[in-house]
């Protein structure tokens, strides 16, 4: 088991180095930072002077290792549209970001696990046949359509629920959040929905597949012929083995919440991590977006590391595998 998590760690470094590569070597084609950080008087004195101090005058190697070396050290730079350090920036705008995908998340994972689990057992029920149905619509829609009719219906008609911004929130040491205020819940509802849904659709429909794999196995007749109680074969036999397969795909669709994140804030305005890069985008803020990615990076990585050690733990099969491989 050490052997195993010392290798995927270092297959991980290795992600990160090339990944940080690519998005730095990406960054260079996507325009040149100086030219909208001074004005129109502008001088060719004035940009080399403005290429020397931020770097830009180095060779691209010496450049991407001296990121490397400051990122280690948990400094991205200073960004070139608001002159502040990177990472103030970020350290601002995370709570936004992580309360939106740990609502989202939280919507998605119980949803369709909850969905998943109801519509394999009712298969032939007219509510599952519905939430199946309907649920081609989480699948089938852009992310940003979705946010719009939410906000159309529940904002502009209904007029429930606010249509962009965060709400008010409290200050917590470091860390803001909208949990502690009604208008901070009520504005995470829509972005929360909007961006949690096609995560939902895609677990719910995996559960249900797997589940009914499940309940096709020769262990779930032998149960039921000993006498054991529906619930007990769903819950205490089915639903266990059907868990073990869902938690690669559900870890990787966790985390690409926090990639989607970008669609979404940018339809509701909210004020996180995903905004902040769309607009160092439209300004060429070349370390806000190296520091972006490489965050988004990170946790790919993490969450990927995470549910490979899951996926040991809880299939015992895949631990006999591996200790008979190492004899």
């Amino acid at each position: 088991m050490l052997a195993f998590v010392i290798r995927r760690v270092f297959q991980s470094v290795i992600v990160l180095l090339v990944v940080g590569l690519v998005a730095f070597s990406l960054f260079r084609f996507v325009g040149d930072p100086v030219e909208n950080m001074l004005g129109q008087e502008r001088t060719q004195a004035d940009i080399d002077r403005l290429r020397a101090q931020l770097g830009l005058d180095q060779p691209f190697p010496v450049q991407y290792w001296r990121f490397l070396q400051n990122a280690a050290d948990g400094n991205f730079g200073m960004s070139y549209r608001q002159g502040r350090p990177v990472t103030d920036l970020l350290i601002e705008r995370a709570p936004a970001t992580l309360e939106l995908a740990f609502v989202s998340g939280l919507f998605a994972l119980a949803g369709g696990i909850v969905l998943g689990i109801y519509t394999a057992i009712r298969k032939r029920g007219w509510l599952a046949n519905f939430i199946m149905t309907a649920s081609l619509i989480g699948v089938s829609l852009p992310t940003f359509l979705i946010g719009i009719l939410l906000i159309w219906i529940f904002a502009v008609e209904l007029g429930w629920l606010p249509s962009f911004g965060r709400g008010e929130t409290v200050r917590i040491g470091w860390w803001t959040t909208g949990f502690l205020t009604e208008s901070g819940l009520k504005a995470l509802i829509l972005p929360s929905i909007t961006l949690g849904l096609y995560q939902m659709t895609l677990i719910m429909r995996l559960v249900r597949s797997e589940m009914l794999e499940v309940l096709r196995q020769d262990y779930i007749r032998f149960a039921r012929a000993r006498g054991l109680s529906e619930r007990a074969v769903n819950f205490g036999h089915a639903l266990k083995n059907t868990l073990v397969p869902v938690i690669t795909v559900t870890g990787l669709q966790l985390g690409s919440i926090i990639a989607f994140a970008i669609i979404t804030e940018t339809v509701f305005q909210w004020p996180g991590v995903g905004l902040l890069f769309i607009n160092a985008v439209q300004f060429v803020d070349i370390p806000v977006m190296a520091a972006y990615l490489m965050l988004i990076s990170v946790m790919f990585v993490g969450i990927n590391l995470i549910v490979d050690l899951l996926y040991v733990a809880i299939d015992p099969r895949l631990r006999a595998d591996r200790a008979a491989a190492a004899k």
